[in-house]
């Protein structure tokens, strides 16, 4: 049997014991704001890196888009790549973040 090859991400070449595991949340996951509903997702994908806590994303046709406004803010992840960062209008500047191109 044939090794699988080496993930060539920058991130796991700098600390190859360092993993981000995916998986399906498998429940019901809602994010809500002062009462109001922002999403609301049965298929909200879990992360788990290190020994953060997980976070979870969703899909965007179960976020309501437009209590979202885009800001210039944003990150790079060795692992994921650059991150998109949005305030939610009348609420948390930057709370909420996207990873357009993994």
């Amino acid at each position: 049997m044939t090794p699988p090859a080496p993930n060539p991400a920058p991130g796991f070449k700098k600390t190859p014991r360092s993993h981000i595991v995916t998986r399906l949340a498998g429940a019901r996951v809602r994010v809500t704001l002062k009462g109001e509903v922002i999403a609301d997702t049965r298929s909200a994908i879990e992360m788990k890196e290190g020994d953060y806590p997980p976070v979870y994303y969703f899909p965007r046709r179960d976020v309501k888009l437009a209590r979202l406004a885009r800001t210039a803010h944003g990150t790079h992840c060795p692992y994921k790549g650059n991150a998109s960062y949005f305030s939610i209008v009348d609420g948390p500047e930057n709370a909420v973040w996207s990873y357009e191109q993994p």
